[in-house]
């Protein structure tokens, strides 16, 4: 029984310290490093790993609390490759007993010299869109309890929320600093357009000097403003 509460009390605290980590001001590598590094102490894991899928649906190892540059450096999965690639496509967890052993599991040569055993893989998903895998890994054969499932599950649900916020932050940022650069770029055109310049003949003079220059559209509409301005006065 007091094994028991002491599992519990673990898994708590590891859930206390990722809200923490979550609502705090770190960039999300170290959110995500903070995550990995608190789950894997927490639950007393060899390897705490999360990957993301990227651009080509490949899911790309983000963060992890392992030394191994072997392991950080595992080439990417294909989704429905290896048991991560299966987590993601069907959006289920998978529970391994023993990686060594089974043959769904890809990087067999790496889980023996890293000493890898049991592996609990659980899906990251925000409205039921995964958007990559938590992977939980064990030196010695270990049977995981529902209360360690249902813990790596909330934190897999918290660290999805805060990766799939902090991705729609940056799209944000990037929408936005388009349409600034849209607007100043249309405003360094209507000036060259006052100039006797058609519109086409302004946005190739704009660009020209950007690939000239090696510089961004932004700064050359900006320079053309500031000039304008100072002419003015």
């Amino acid at each position: 029984m007091a094994a028991k509460r002491s599992s519990y009390a673990r898994q708590i605290e590891a859930l206390s310290k990722i809200s923490q980590a979550i609502s705090s001001d770190l960039y999300l590598e170290d959110i995500l490093r903070l995550i990995v590094t608190v789950t894997a102490e927490v639950m007393n894991s060899k390897i705490c790993s999360l990957m993301l899928l990227n651009e080509k649906n490949e899911l790309v190892i983000k963060a992890t609390q392992a030394i191994s540059e072997e392991y950080k450096k595992k080439p990417p999965l294909k989704l429905g490759e290896g048991i991560a690639g299966e987590v993601a496509k069907e959006n289920k967890p998978i529970v391994v007993p023993d990686v060594r052993e089974d043959l769904r599991y890809i990087y067999q040569d790496i889980a023996r010299k890293e000493g890898l055993c049991s592996l609990l893989s659980i899906p990251l998903n925000v409205k039921n869109r995964v958007i990559g895998v938590l992977n939980l890994y064990t030196s010695s054969l270990h049977k995981f309890t529902k209360g360690e499932i249902e813990t790596l599950i909330t934190v897999a649900n918290q660290s999805a929320i805060v990766i799939e916020n902090a991705q729609l932050l940056v799209q944000s940022k990037v929408i936005q600093e388009e349409l600034e650069t849209r607007k100043l770029v249309e405003r360094a055109k209507g000036i060259l357009m006052k100039q006797g310049l058609s519109e086409d003949e302004a946005f190739r003079k704009i660009q020209k000097k950007s690939m000239d220059l090696r510089k961004p559209m932004r700064e050359i509409a900006e320079a053309i403003i500031l000039t304008n301005e100072m002419e003015e006065r």
